[in-house]
């Protein structure tokens, strides 16, 4: 990552959740930020803001300390809301906390405890949350709009599709011409294409662990790139292309994926 990010000069970094493995922090003084984030990402190049959403596994801990401000008293770099936006006007990126979204961390726990505080109500929550990525969305001009959450809308992954975010996130995007999603949640790394829009499905969740030879069907979409051990991706924009690369851990470009956007768009 150092290299590429030197190489591609980054302007920021982009964590999809599940930041803290197996069970978040614990604490603000949790050592685990340390050893897990600040020891890990020591290239001068990854010395960016990192612009980080909440996973599943980040609501099995403290959720207060992972989004508190403390955390960048000992780390500048980490920047985690709940839900939030970054508007450079060229791109305008959308970062959606879509555990509160997804029905089994509530009814299926599996013994597992996850850290509600701050949502009183899941339904009001979700609704509010859909209302202002709606609005968001219908109001942006920047050239490029992306939503970044931790869950998979489209994934042939491990978990799959997420039929939650499918039912009710899904259609605002297509509605709203989103260029791009990109998610973690699954432990691989792939690029599916919407049947029914221009959307682009980017998986990047092969940070750490990788699910070797955990592949499903896919639902919907045509499945252009799949990669079941670890690497990470790159978005790089200008005002007229995109483009995607998808890397091992080595730096070797696994998948590439380019884009024109016209200057020029009819009214």
């Amino acid at each position: 990552m150092g290299r590429i990010g030197e190489k591609l000069d980054i302007s920021f970094v982009v964590s999809t959740g599940d930041n803290f493995y197996d069970n978040g922090l614990s604490s603000v003084q949790d050592t685990a930020f340390v050893e897990s984030f600040t020891k890990i990402y020591t290239a001068k190049s990854l010395q960016k803001l990192w612009y980080s959403v909440l996973g599943n596994h980040d609501y099995r801990g403290n959720v207060e300390a992972q989004l508190s401000p403390l955390l960048r008293k000992i780390d500048s770099r980490w920047i985690c809301l709940r839900s939030f936006i970054v508007n450079s006007e060229l791109a305008e990126i959308i970062f959606m906390d879509t555990t509160p979204f997804v029905n089994d961390y509530v009814t299926d726990t599996d013994g597992h405890t996850y850290d509600w505080r701050g949502i009183q109500s899941r339904k009001g929550y979700t609704a509010n949350l859909l209302k202002d990525v709606e609005s968001a969305l219908e109001e942006s001009t920047a050239r490029w709009k992306i939503v970044v959450g931790h869950h998979a809308i489209r994934s042939v992954g491990h978990h799959g599709d997420t039929k939650e975010l499918e039912k009710w996130l899904l259609p605002i995007l297509q509605a709203n011409n989103v260029d791009f999603y990109m998610n973690g949640h699954d432990h691989c790394l792939e690029h599916i294409s919407d049947s029914d829009s221009g959307i682009q499905f980017l998986t990047s969740g092969a940070g750490s662990k990788a699910w070797r030879g955990d592949i499903k069907g896919l639902n919907g979409g045509r499945l252009n790139f799949f990669y079941d051990g670890q690497g990470f991706m790159s978005v790089r924009l200008t005002k007229k292309d995109a483009k995607i690369m998808f890397y091992d851990v080595f730096g070797n470009v696994l998948h590439r994926w380019r884009t024109v956007k016209q200057l020029h768009q009819s009214i």
